[in-house]
């Protein structure tokens, strides 16, 4: 039996006018919003799907439901500690995590150091374990029309 899993995530959600968005764990002010059911956190979203893709349990769509009111603006950190929290159970942990935000709008860089400390403390592991980067899409397609945004995200769980 391999003592190593990957994962590969992704999501995206439709942007607006508004207020200010979640990334990451960290609550970014800006002139947009995310249109989403839970808090719209492209990257925790992306990093949730990726380890229930490593341990073999689906998507987050699955275990909390768009369509459930219990999830309607939920902090995202929330889903996961709750994914986490499942991570642990199965005797697995995060080896190390490497997230790709692609949006033209908020700008990140600023936000980077905190975002992979919030995660780290979630996924409980070092923050050195967590990358986080941005790119935008260069002013192509809904994304570079600052009509969406969206992540990537790739996960490696170790035994033990």
């Amino acid at each position: 039996m391999s003592h190593l899993r990957i994962g590969h995530g992704f999501d995206a959600h439709r942007i607006e006018p508004g207020d200010g968005v979640a990334l990451g764990g960290v609550r970014i002010d800006c002139a947009y919003r995310v249109i989403a059911h839970s808090d719209g956190d492209v990257l925790i979203h992306a990093l949730c799907d990726a380890l229930l893709g490593a341990l073999g349990e689906g998507d987050i769509g699955h275990l909390f439901p768009d369509t459930d009111p219990r999830f309607k603006g939920i902090d995202s950190r929330q889903l996961l500690r709750e994914v986490v929290r499942r991570v642990h159970e199965r005797q697995w942990r995060v080896g190390n995590v490497d997230l790709t935000l692609i949006a033209q709008v908020p700008r990140v860089a600023p936000h980077v150091v905190t975002m992979r400390s919030v995660l780290a403390e979630d996924l409980a592991v070092d923050a050195a374990s967590v990358n986080v980067k941005a790119t935008t899409n260069e002013g192509m397609g809904h994304i570079g029309r600052k009509e969406g945004i969206a992540a990537h995200a790739v996960v490696l769980l170790t035994r033990g």
